[in-house]
């Protein structure tokens, strides 16, 4: 089966699969996220994001595990799917953040952390506020000019 045809295929229906079936898939791969087990849970939510790809919890959970395994350039494909259906979502615009600095897009990163900061999420604020700390080199830098 080519990908083109494989794209197109409703695979829920294909399968035969119930809500029930997605749902114990999608709980075993949190029960393995839980333990900080990323490596096991990781083909349980590429399984769910082919097999219900509308599905924002998925697009956001595989973002954020790329990013827990070392993968930043799939982690932020799967942020930006997950941002295009819920732009404000600040968990998972952290994750882009992080994903971003650590592509080197220093730049973006950045302006996004800085934003970030200001958020009513303290988890959120407090961890944007770390980000910049660790990569704004540029006060640093000034001082170094004197």
């Amino acid at each position: 089966m080519t990908e083109e045809i494989a794209d197109n295929i409703d695979w829920k229906d294909y399968l035969g699969w119930t809500e029930e079936q997605i749902e114990d898939l999608r709980f075993a791969g949190y029960s393995y996220i839980r333990q900080g087990k990323y490596e096991i849970a990781l083909p349980f939510f590429e399984a769910l994001s082919v097999v219900d790809p509308d599905e924002l919890y998925d697009q956001q959970t595989l973002g954020a595990l790329f990013l827990q395994v070392g993968n930043p350039s799939k982690a932020l494909r799967f942020l930006d799917k997950a941002l295009l259906k819920n732009p404000t979502h600040v968990p998972t615009l952290l994750n882009r953040t992080k994903a971003l600095l650590l592509l080197g897009y220093k730049e973006k990163g950045l302006r996004l952390a800085k934003k970030l900061q200001q958020s009513s999420e303290p988890f959120v604020a407090n961890s944007a506020k770390a980000l910049v700390l660790a990569y704004d080199r540029s006060d640093i830098e000034d001082q170094d000019d004197n």
